[in-house]
């Protein structure tokens, strides 16, 4: 029975032993690949050292999350950075505090990392690194704020001169609108003038029409009354209308003054010189 619980100690020793071999060729092997800058093997070291030989020791998860730092794993760097920030050894704490604000920076969350190099700086006072890091993300931070200051301000004038052009452009649309509308009044104004002087000129046309009508039916009742009720007669039995006669008359009376015009021509006797005029 001795012999069979010494046998179960051995075995159990050896366990051990084989374990903190394997635990320290892994460590050797992940140093080794983390210093000539081949990352992944280093990831994959240390990640079997924490998660499958649950292997806690802080020394050996900063190397994992630094590891996975440089290859860009920024989610699960971070995740193993945060699980440091509780350390018991003040250095530890202070150098993930420190990477958890370089990924902070990295990601422009320039408040957040702020509080994570002041708690570096606290956890270490003579973490340098996180001193000339919290005072670089202060002035750019302090620059994020003029500018957005600044482009608040630019907004705001791009705002009144956008309210400017609207108003200059509604203006010039009423001005134009009025315009136009002046203008479609004159238009219906000269149109009505125009309609109006017309109907003046048609209305004066119509008046001369109607006075030479009337001239000329006077002139024809005084024609008609010019002829004798007997030759009225006499033309009727001569099938001769009324006008006709006029017409022959009026022929008659231009032969007669024709006549006349033509004997006042016609040269006289001399006059006797010795004879008075009279």
């Amino acid at each position: 029975m001795k012999w069979l619980l010494g046998f179960l100690v051995a075995v159990l020793f050896l366990s051990d032993i084989d374990r903190i071999a394997l635990i320290n060729t892994l460590k050797s092997e992940g140093k080794k690949a983390y210093q000539s800058g081949d990352y992944k093997t280093a990831i994959q070291k240390y990640q079997y050292l924490v998660d499958s030989l649950q292997v806690k020791e802080d020394e050996v998860v900063m190397n994992l999350a630094n590891a996975l730092f440089h290859e860009r794993d920024t989610a699960n760097a971070t995740q193993r950075y945060q699980s440091l920030i509780e350390s018991k050894s003040p250095k530890i704490k202070s150098l993930s505090s420190l990477q958890l604000g370089v990924l902070a920076d990295q990601a422009k969350k320039y408040e957040e990392a702020l509080s994570h190099f002041k708690q570096a700086l606290r956890a270490d006072p003579t973490n340098e690194e996180a001193r000339y890091n919290y005072e670089l993300v202060k002035k750019k931070l302090e620059e994020q704020k003029k500018q957005e200051e600044k482009n608040k301000d630019q907004e705001k004038k791009d705002d009144q001169q956008k309210d400017k052009d609207q108003d200059k452009k509604d203006q010039d649309k009423k001005d134009q609108e009025k315009k136009d509308q002046e203008k479609k009044d004159q238009e219906k104004k000269d149109q009505q003038d125009q309609e109006n002087k017309e109907k003046e000129e048609q209305d004066k046309k119509d008046k001369d029409k109607n006075e030479q009508q009337k001239e000329q039916e006077e002139q024809d009742q005084k024609d008609k009354k010019d002829i004798p009720p007997s030759v009225s007669e006499k033309l009727k039995e001569m099938e001769m209308s009324e006008e006709k006669a006029k017409m022959i008359l009026e022929a008659m009376k231009n032969q007669e003054i024709q006549y006349l015009q033509q004997n006042k021509r016609k040269a006289t006797k001399p006059k006797d010189k010795g004879k008075p005029d009279w």
